[in-house]
């Protein structure tokens, strides 16, 4: 086995007992959590004996132990089991509002990516001039702010005063054409853009400034190339990896993240339904959700590590 494939195997690894190791925690948080999804059921009037009863239906009443490892099972085969206050199947749920959460992501995505590595590009194209300060202090502003303000203002000018949007996304409808699907979610698509652009502008203004200070950068500036080349040839694709990194975190964090901007805009996404049945003390859906969560977030963080190792020789020859 090669340096190379031998490093790939031990990220894997650590990335699968990390999951592992994040579904114990998962099912010992849910179990610690306060209330009774049987007395929210049945209310407050109930006996007893109806909800020693429920219980037992439910499955609640067995030893936690047996219950970790009946749902990790489960876990392993697909099954995410079933919604204790509806009766339905948790694929299905979470299938309709992952494809919702995934539109809203990959939306906020395309705007973000692309414009994040731009202003970062411009930003060290002028750097230490008025464009370079002023593109600094606007992420700045933004990455200082909680989503939900940010979420408040844009929804009070854009949705309230001016109109241009609707202010909340009760109106969306996945069957719609893409046109109506992007104007009822544009708010939520401009907040997660501004929230993300930050991070990733900075790391990109950060990590191309790191290769510029390199000799071979100041060679190709003696031989009168022009800045915008040598940005472009010779820094970027050297600064590639920690970009790729920080990509892949806040891409993670559109997936993962998104359940303030959900509960806020009243999404019907993965964050909003999370947040509906952990009221209504759902263990079921609340500890699906959140290996879903956590299963995403470690698995782009993986991707990012397998690419840092890819792209960077250092990594690949670490003798």
């Amino acid at each position: 086995m090669g340096p190379m494939t031998k490093l790939l195997v031990q990220r894997i690894s650590l990335g699968l007992l990390l999951l592992l190791l994040v579904s114990v925690v998962i099912f010992v948080g849910t179990m610690v959590l306060p209330g009774d999804v049987a007395q929210q059921i049945l209310g407050q009037s109930a006996t007893p004996e109806a909800l020693a009863n429920l219980r037992a239906e439910l499955g609640v009443d067995q030893p936690p132990v047996a219950r970790y490892f009946e749902w990790l099972g489960g876990l392993l085969t697909g099954d995410l089991g079933t919604a204790l206050t509806s009766g339905q199947s948790i694929n299905e749920a979470v299938g309709r509002r992952f494809s919702n959460t995934l539109f809203l992501a990959v939306s906020a995505a395309v705007i973000a990516v692309p414009l994040a590595i731009f202003l970062g590009l411009l930003a060290v194209r002028y750097r230490e001039r008025w464009p370079d300060k002023l593109i600094s202090a606007t992420t700045l502003t933004t990455i200082s702010m909680p989503e939900f303000v940010i979420g408040y203002i844009l929804m009070f000018v854009l949705g309230v005063q001016l109109r241009w949007f609707s202010p909340t996304s009760v109106g969306y409808r996945p069957d719609a054409d893409l046109f109506t699907r992007l104007e009822s979610i544009a708010i939520p698509i401009l907040v997660l853009t501004l929230v993300v652009l930050a991070h990733m502008m900075r790391m990109t203004r950060a990590a191309i400034l790191n290769v510029m200070q390199s000799a071979y950068i100041e060679t190709a500036e003696l031989k009168g190339m022009p800045m915008l080349k040598i940005i472009r040839k010779h820094a970027l694709p050297n600064a590639i990896a920690p970009i790729v990194n920080v990509v892949m975190l806040n891409l993670a964090y559109l997936v993962v993240g998104v359940v303030v901007v959900e509960v806020v805009f009243v999404y019907p996404g993965m964050g909003q339904y999370l947040v509906d049945h952990v009221t209504k003390r759902d263990i079921p859906v609340v500890q699906a959700c959140g290996m879903i969560f956590a299963a995403i977030y470690i698995g782009l963080n993986l991707v990012a590590d397998i690419v840092s190792i890819l792209t960077n020789p250092r990594l690949r020859h670490p003798k």
